[in-house]
C-alpha cells in the first residue's frame, strides 16, 4: 500500500511529529489525511512506541482527519481536550456566507476556490455545505491567509468569518433504513447488497482499495462485518450495519442497515 513518494514523506513526517511530542512534551499534529492515508498512518503508528495518538477532524465522523500526538499530561481524547482548551486546537472553522442573490454552491465550488489560491489539499478538511454557504475546516495556520484572499467561489461572492469549532454546523444526514439478506457476512457480500452491485464488482472495489470499515481501508473480500461497523464505498456513500436479524427460510443472513444518502 505504501508505494508512493508522497506516502513515505507523510509517514516520515508523522513519525517526526510523534518523536517531537515525546521529546518536547507538547501536543503535535500532522496535516489532513483522507481515509486511505489514515489507514497507512494507523498501521504505521500502531507499531511504534512513543506518544499516544488520536485522529481528529473537528467533529464526529469527519472524513478528513489529522493525527494528533498527546503528551502524558493530556488524559482525554483530543476532541474533549480541544473543547476545553480551544486555543490549543490545530484546526479552525471558516464560515462562508453567500452574499444576497448569489447562486447556491457545491462542495466542488468551494474546494476549487481553495485550490485556486494555491492551498494544498492537506491543509483543508471537510467542507460542510448548506443552502446559504458552508463551514470549511482548515489547519489554523491557513485561516488568516484564506480570510484575506478568498472572496468568491464559483460565480458567487462570499463573506468569510472564523468561528469557534464548537459552533460548527454539521448538516443533518439523510438516512434510509434498509433490510437485506446475504449469503454470509463476508465484506464482498455486504457491499454488494448495500450498494446494489454484483459480488464480482464488490470484490473488485475491495481489491482496488476504495472500501473502508470504520475508517480503515480493507482489501480482503472475506473480511467479516459486525454489528455497528461503518462501511464506506468511496464514490458511492456509506452505511452502518445496525443489526443482524437472524436467518431467512433459505438460510441467508438478514441484516438491517442505515444507508446514508
Amino acid at each position: 500500500m505504501t508505494n508512493s513518494k508522497d506516502d513515505k514523506l507523510m509517514l516520515a513526517m508523522l513519525e517526526d511529529r510523534r518523536m517531537q511530542c515525546s521529546d518536547k512534551y507538547m501536543i503535535t499534529t500532522g496535516y489532513f489525511l483522507d481515509m486511505r492515508q489514515r489507514t497507512l498512518a494507523e498501521k504505521m503508528l500502531m507499531t511504534q512506541k512513543g506518544a499516544r495518538y488520536d485522529f481528529y477532524g473537528g467533529f464526529d465522523d469527519a472524513s478528513r482527519v489529522v493525527a494528533v500526538f498527546l503528551p502524558e499530561y493530556v488524559d482525554q481524547n483530543c476532541a474533549e481536550y480541544f473543547a476545553e482548551n480551544p486555543d490549543d486546537n490545530p484546526l479552525a472553522v471558516l464560515r462562508a456566507s453567500l452574499k444576497k442573490g448569489s447562486p447556491e454552491l457545491s462542495h466542488r465550488d468551494y474546494l476549487g476556490a481553495l485550490m485556486g489560491l494555491g492551498i494544498k489539499r492537506e491543509m483543508t478538511g471537510d467542507i460542510l455545505v448548506g443552502p446559504d454557504g458552508a463551514d470549511i475546516i482548515v489547519m489554523r495556520e491557513m485561516s488568516q491567509f484564506i480570510l484575506t484572499h478568498m472572496e468568491k467561489a464559483g460565480r458567487a461572492r462570499i463573506d468569510f468569518e472564523e468561528i469557534p469549532v464548537s459552533q460548527l454546523i454539521v448538516p443533518e444526514a439523510h438516512v434510509k433504513e434498509i433490510v437485506e439478506s446475504v449469503a454470509s457476512l463476508r465484506l464482498d457480500n455486504v457491499i454488494a447488497a448495500v450498494f446494489d452491485l454484483s459480488r464480482t464488482k464488490a470484490a473488485e472495489a475491495i481489491d482496488s482499495g476504495i472500501v473502508f470499515i470504520n475508517g480503515m481501508e480493507i482489501r480482503k473480500a472475506e473480511k467479516q462485518v459486525h454489528e455497528g461497523d461503518k462501511l464506506v464505498l468511496r464514490g458511492k456513500g456509506k452505511a452502518v450495519l445496525k443489526s443482524i436479524e437472524g436467518k431467512s427460510s433459505k438460510g441467508r443472513t438478514i441484516i438491517k442497515l442505515d444507508r446514508y444518502l
